[in-house]
Parts: structure tokens; sequence; C-alpha cells
């Protein structure tokens, strides 16, 4: 099991070089941010970014995200020019030594909270889910803009998208995803790159629009379109636990030669679906961390794992989720609790 901490790029408040101060953290999980949306990645901005992080003494081990276009996911007459674009950028991520690959088949919001300051106990704030609150509201008639939305969109672009994907059933996605994964496959297998699916966040169905990676039987039925392991999983334990029917250690031992990347993040599950994100230790939330490290101790995982979603501690500010210090105290958690089941 390998350490890994995400990176936003230049613009980053959190540096290289003090993400290489954590102990034993070798790995960084990036993207190119700035590209739009559905075009080829150029292989001269892949070799770029890669050789800004190799220059720290630090390694490029995961692209996160290589964002899906809306049209593939809607099934829509252009989308197999974006899934040959697709093809392209996963064909110069290999030819540049990347060998894993995350992406998500979320409709329109990547993930959605309520609330980007919610206070704690102990004067920390963390990221807050209010299901009662999303239900209560209407983003096709409300002027509202929420954590996680793609701020690309205008609010008319956004509540077309919307009302595209309310007529669309949970089965319509599945199709869509099924034809994406048969067209780019072939390509990652061809090249050795996995590709990982990240679960919805929440995984549940918003605003009426459908969410199909929720748990055992989304696992179940992606491994059926192919069963090759690069048809792969990010297995995050923050947008799995939200679901108490999910038992992460028996999804990671029944899914394990399919796991490529681990998401380590707990939440504490709160009434009618809500949910707030807590430090990394398990007592303090609903994840039991020990035993998702221990099962993937018991699947000899060899991937990288990244301390996901920290609270903003000891005043930093910065990307909401995203600050130093608690990641950093996550990634510290998570040494020991590496050490301790090996």
């Amino acid at each position: 099991m390998q350490l890994s901490f995400r990176w936003y790029g230049d613009t980053d408040p959190v540096t290289l070089d003090k993400i290489k101060q954590i102990p034993d953290m070798k790995n960084i999980v990036s993207a190119i941010y700035d590209v739009p949306v559905g075009e080829v990645w150029p292989k001269e901005r892949i070799e770029g970014l890669k050789a800004s992080i190799e220059k720290e003494g630090l390694s490029l081990a995961v692209i996160e995200s290589l964002p899906v276009h809306e049209s593939i996911k809607l099934g829509e007459a252009d989308r197999d020019n974006y899934i040959a674009n697709y093809k392209e950028s996963l064909k110069n991520l290999a030819e540049a030594g990347i060998k894993t690959v995350c992406y998500n088949f979320m409709p329109v919001f990547d993930w959605t909270r309520t609330d980007l300051e919610h206070e704690l106990e102990d004067g920390s704030t963390a990221l807050l889910y209010d299901h009662d609150f999303i239900k209560e509201i209407d983003p096709v008639t409300t002027n509202l803009n929420l954590p996680g939305w793609d701020e690309s969109y205008t609010k008319e672009d956004m509540a077309a998208l919307i009302e595209k994907y309310r007529q669309m059933t949970d089965e319509d996605l599945w199709d869509n995803l099924t034809y994406f994964l048969n067209e780019v496959l072939p390509v990652a297998i061809e090249h050795d790159v996995d590709l990982t699916i990240h679960p919805d966040d929440p995984p549940w169905s918003i605003f009426g629009i459908p969410r199909i990676i929720k748990g055992r039987e989304s696992y179940q039925r992606l491994i059926s379109i192919n069963d090759a392991k690069n048809n792969g999983i990010c297995f995050c334990t923050g947008s799995l636990g939200c679901l108490e029917e999910n038992n992460l250690p028996a999804l990671i031992r029944e899914f394990g030669e399919h796991i490529h990347f681990v998401h380590m993040r707990n939440i504490k599950r709160l009434e009618n679906h809500s949910f707030v994100e807590t430090a990394h230790l398990s007592k303090l939330g609903s994840v039991d961390m020990k035993e998702v490290t221990r099962a993937l101790k018991d699947i000899d995982y060899t991937g990288t794992i990244r301390p996901d979603h920290g609270r903003m501690i000891w005043g930093e500010t910065g990307r909401a989720g995203y600050g130093l210090f608690d990641r950093a105290l996550g990634a510290a958690y998570i040494n020991g609790l590496i050490e301790g089941v090996e």
C-alpha cells in the first residue's frame, strides 16, 4: 500500500514541497484542470505535469480525474466524437507512464454538499450534506449554486441538462456506461491502464436524476460488462460509507482484484441520509478505518491510498476539504493503520 496526496497544480496553495514532508508520502494524484471536458489532453501538457511533480522528488501515480463528457452519459448523437477524444487522452497518458486513471459517471454534479463550513464540536469546520435541504429545492427553478457544481455551466445550461437527465432511468444510464466502457476498455487493456470508477457521492439519486454506482450490486453489474482487471474501482470509504448497508471490508474482499485506487476518509451518518465529514479516526465517524485497512491487507493491495477530504483546522484557509493540515494528519493515521496490519 502506497500513500498519495491530491494536488491541484500550480495554483494549489498546498504546494509539493509541503506535501513531500508528510512521512512516507511519495505519490501525487492530479490532473490537467484547464482543458475543457471532452477535449484531448495534449502529450506535452501531461509530460509537463509529470515533470513538475518529479522535480520535487515525487511521482505522478494517479490521474484524477479524466472527466467523461455529459454527451457520453446522456447517450447523445455526438458521443462518439467525445469517446474518440477520451481514447486519445488515455493513449497519451499511457505513453507518459500513467497506469491508473480515475473517472466518474455522475450526471451533472460531481459531488454534492450543502455546507462547506459546518462547525464541529472541536471548532474545526467540515463538509456537511443535509438531505432534507436537498429534497426541498429544485435546481431548475431555484437560483442556487451548491458545492461541487460545475461553475462552467450557466443557470440555463444547468437546467437544460437536469431536465434531460430527468427523462432517463437508471437502466438508460447503465446502457450509456456500458457503451462507453465497451469502447474505451480495449484501449485501456491494450496500454495496460487501469480505469477506476468513483462511486456516486452521495450514492443515491438527487433532484430526480439517476445515479448508479452505489454498492455491491453496482459493482457486480460493472464487472459483468467486462471482467478484465482494467475495469476497475476507486474505493471511496466516504462515499460508500454513507449507506449503512455497504459493508466496506466485505466489499473490498469481494471485489479486490478490481480495486486499483483507494480514497480513505470518514463520515458520520446522521438521520435521514444526511452526513457530516469528520477527522479520519474510526471512533469519530461511521467508518471502521482499521477494518478497511485490514481488508486491504487481506487482498494484498499494493496500489495507492490517498487521505481524502480533510477538515479545516488551526486557522487554515483554502479549497474546502483540501487543506494541508488535516489531510496530513489523516495520512499519518493511515500510515499507522498500515503498519499495524502489516
